[in-house]
């Protein structure tokens, strides 16, 4: 927080954020800042919900201070989106909180998370089974959201309003030993503190701050190395197998061969290239969630044990694949609807576009399922400005017949490119020119007269290519939607 800040303060009622807006209100001209008090009713206590949200209200008032107040049912949404409870709960609070923030009613929210809640985190985590980003627990700043207490006890803070005479809620789920997090709050770090060690929380506070650190170095590192070694396009990322093995180039990070074929387990910098695959997997799906350490090992898997053409599918409809010496992540494609008709229009990548040749000009087509448009031009030939490569491409107006169709390519496609002597399979092609097998199935072709003459990226046909009597040329051109 710095001078001129609008801080809401999010106060449930309960006695750790009672605590937060009477410390910030004490500081409030001495750090510069004004103040408003929010709200979030989880609506999953009945009356004792609606008294809290009464309370809080009424503290508000008596505080002179202005008061936002949302109410959603959690459970609903829960049991709608497949969620447990406490997840529910959480997302829902956060999103109403950046609304408040994203809307202008303040530029920070405050939220009385203490050292307790700290180390509850870090040991829920453990149980959970966690890495080194578990342990950092709570984040002091997230977004808009700030943790002004992570350092203080909650016992501290009920001295403090006991001080002032100053009055909160209980909520009865905080005792509900159901609740792992409450069975840890009441049962578990008591014996810990008695038994073993008095400063217990503050060494697992301390702990997570050390880790918050490290994972602060890894983003850092990380990010570093996705920008230089990976590549994004139309939503899917590539990086080269040899850079995520072996992603600060330094000999010796990949196991030399001949040794185990279990994936650069003994790599210096195996942790690097896992934080990689899980960046890049965030980079696709937009979070970590649900991508496990067993994810995370196949995909390496995939890229130090595999062949060309593998896939595999991670949560969320998130799919790697390996294309040659490269892993590709992206999202699972999703059926593409078939157009027009013919052989091969029923595969889920298929389509058909069928284009008439003008005399002079262009003819175009946009073709969705490419996210691509084609242009033919008609030119005079010979072309003026002598471009060799352009030369070498375009095809001869006077040979062509319509009707033209742009289609994508069918099993058993082949033609005699252009300086060949006998046909040639397109699939022999792709092999030759290294087109990623996924990729095959829509690349796009075309017809004249049911012989193709055109294929994206390839010599054009031979028996079609303009020549030196060529009187006007056909060049295609691609661009993107």
């Amino acid at each position: 927080m710095v001078p001129g800040d609008r801080v809401g303060v999010a106060v449930s009622g309960g006695a750790d954020s009672v605590a937060l807006l009477r410390l910030l209100e004490s500081l409030r001209d001495a750090l510069g800042i004004s103040l408003l008090v929010v709200h979030f009713d989880h609506m999953l206590r009945g009356a004792e919900s609606d008294a809290h949200a009464q309370f809080v209200a009424e503290l508000a008032r008596a505080r002179e201070l202005e008061f936002i107040v949302a109410r959603e049912d959690v459970a609903a949404a829960a049991a709608r989106h497949r969620w447990n409870l406490e997840d529910a709960a959480r997302r829902l609070r956060y999103a109403f909180f950046e609304r408040v923030a994203s809307e202008g009613h303040a530029m920070r929210i405050a939220v009385a998370h203490t050292a307790d809640d700290q180390a509850e985190t870090v040991l829920a985590h453990v149980f959970r089974g966690t890495g080194p980003a578990g342990l950092a627990g709570i984040y002091p700043l997230a977004g808009a959201v700030v943790r002004p207490l992570l350092r203080t006890r909650r016992q501290d803070l009920r001295r403090y309003l006991d001080g002032l005479g100053q009055l909160w809620c209980e909520d009865s789920t905080n005792r509900d030993l159901s609740r792992q997090r409450a069975r840890i709050r009441e049962q578990l770090l008591p014996v810990l503190e008695r038994d073993f060690s008095p400063r217990i929380v503050r060494h697992l506070t301390e702990l997570s701050r050390l880790s918050r650190e490290e994972q602060v170095f890894w983003t850092a590192l990380v990010e570093d190395r996705v920008r230089a070694l990976a590549e994004e396009r139309d939503g899917k990322w590539t990086i080269q197998i040899a850079d995520l093995l072996s992603p600060l180039g330094l000999p010796g990070a990949v196991p030399p061969a001949g040794a185990s074929r279990r994936g650069p387990s003994s790599s210096p910098f195996r942790a690097l290239t896992e934080w990689l695959v899980r960046r890049l997997y965030e980079a696709v799906r937009g979070d970590r969630r649900e991508l496990g350490a067993v994810h995370v090992e196949q995909v390496i898997h995939l890229a130090a044990d595999s062949s060309s053409g593998r896939r595999i599918e991670l949560p969320d409809g998130v799919v790697v694949e390996r294309i040659f010496d490269a892993l590709v992540f992206s999202r699972a494609p999703h059926p593409v609807r078939a157009l027009g008709a013919g052989k091969g229009v029923g595969q889920p990548d298929a389509y058909e576009y069928v284009l008439s040749l003008p005399d002079h000009g262009t003819a175009a087509v946009s073709v969705p399922e490419l996210g691509s448009r084609f242009r033919l031009k008609v030119i005079d030939w010979p072309f003026a400005e002598r471009d060799t490569k352009r030369q070498a491409q375009a095809l001869d107006a006077g040979l062509l017949r319509d009707p033209l169709i742009l289609r994508n390519w069918h099993p058993g496609d082949a033609y005699r490119p252009r300086g060949r002597r006998q046909p040639r399979k397109l699939k022999q092609m792709f092999l030759a020119k290294r087109i990623p097998s996924g990729e095959r199935g829509s690349w796009p072709v075309l017809e004249s007269g049911g012989r193709i003459i055109w294929a994206r990226g390839m010599p054009p046909a031979e028996d079609f290519r303009a020549r030196e009597c060529t009187r006007l040329g056909v060049v295609i051109e691609e661009e993107r939607l």
